[in-house]
Order: structure tokens, then sequence, then C-alpha cells
């Protein structure tokens, strides 16, 4: 691993539509070690993965984009328009009069720890929304976990990234919700998780 504050040369690759099928492997393989750390503490099953990303794999104008450093992914980032997403994240839209067909959902971005702090956080919102607006979207969206303040896995130093996206010009929706369902680290069964929606009208 290099050491703090030593230049690191970062290669991206960005995949679309069926080409996604060839970094699945990546993406869950970052999507089960991110996600094991709070807040989302999700206890990573090869069959969620599968059904998950096939939803990518079988939009032709999504996107994803992967940052290697040498041969390894390190870190990634998915959208794709949300008319494909699942019925239950366009529901809330669609009950709030939203117009899906205009919107463009941000799905994850994902990074491995030693890797943070180098700007890739902002790079994959500009490349997501890049490519929303290539395709005429006007509103990009994404939705977050909720957990309670006093959620006994928080750390201590745990910060939001409500300033990180309210930076990047995102608004927090409370009117906007949906449920998602996994097993967390240390449960036995999958159980529905809040999540909240942040939109942002794109130029």
């Amino acid at each position: 691993m290099d050491s703090p504050g030593l230049e690191v040369t970062f290669r991206l690759t960005r995949h679309v539509g069926a080409d996604i099928r060839a970094v699945v492997p990546q993406l869950a393989r970052l999507r089960t070690t991110v996600f094991r750390d709070f807040p989302y503490l999700y206890d990573g099953d090869p069959a969620y993965e599968e059904n998950y990303l096939a939803t990518y794999v079988n939009s032709p104008r999504s996107v994803a984009v992967l940052v290697w450093h040498d041969d390894k992914a390190v870190g990634a980032t998915t959208a794709l328009p949300l008319v494909d997403e699942t019925p239950q994240v366009r529901a809330p839209f669609e009950a709030a009069g939203i117009d899906v067909a205009s919107v463009f959902y941000l799905g994850e971005s994902v990074l491995l720890d030693a890797y943070r702090g180098r700007g890739l956080g902002v790079r994959f919102f500009q490349e997501r929304e890049s490519h929303a607006k290539k395709l005429g979207f006007r509103v990009a969206a994404f939705c977050a976990v909720q957990r309670p303040a006093d959620h006994p896995s928080r750390p201590k130093r745990y910060e939001p990234l409500d300033a990180f996206w309210h930076k990047r010009g995102y608004e927090k929706r409370e009117d906007l919700t949906t449920t998602f369902s996994w097993q967390d680290v240390g449960e036995d069964h999958e159980t529905a998780k809040l999540m909240t929606f942040w939109l942002k009208e794109l130029a």
C-alpha cells in the first residue's frame, strides 16, 4: 500500500448497459466490502448481489465507472434511468407526481477506505451527472439509509455524508422515502431499512 501523501495513479474505466456484466464480480466485491461498515452493515449475499446488479446490466442507458489501482478495482459508482429501476425505487416519485422519465438514479459510490480523501467521491458524482446530462435528464437522485443516532453499531467518530452531498448540490427530501431489505451483520434474517432520497436539478 502506498504511504499517505504519495502520488497514486488511478485508471478509470466506463461501462454502459450490458457491458457492465464484465465488471459485475468487481462491483459485487466492492459493495460487500464497503457496505459491511456502518451505516449499511450489509452482510453480503451473492444472490442479493446478482439480483441487484442485473438491474444495471439490463438497462441500456446505465453506467458504471470503476477506479483501478494497478490491476485491482478499488472503487466504483453506478447509475441508471429511474424508469429502469425496481418498483420500490420508482414508487415514491410516482406517488409525489414526479415524472420518473426525467430522473436519473445514482446507485452507489463505493471506495475502499485506503483510497478515500483523494477526490474520487467528487469524481464519482461528476461522472454520473455528466452521463445523465448527455442523455437529457433534468434531475439526479439517490437514496441513503437512515439509521438512528443511538444505533449500537454507530462508530463514535462517525460523520454522516450529508454535508458532502449538500456541497454537491443535493437536497434531502424527507417526503420521498422507500424501504430496502437486507441482512445486517450479526443478524440471521433480512429486515427492512428506511431509505431517504436526495435530489438535484441538473443544469
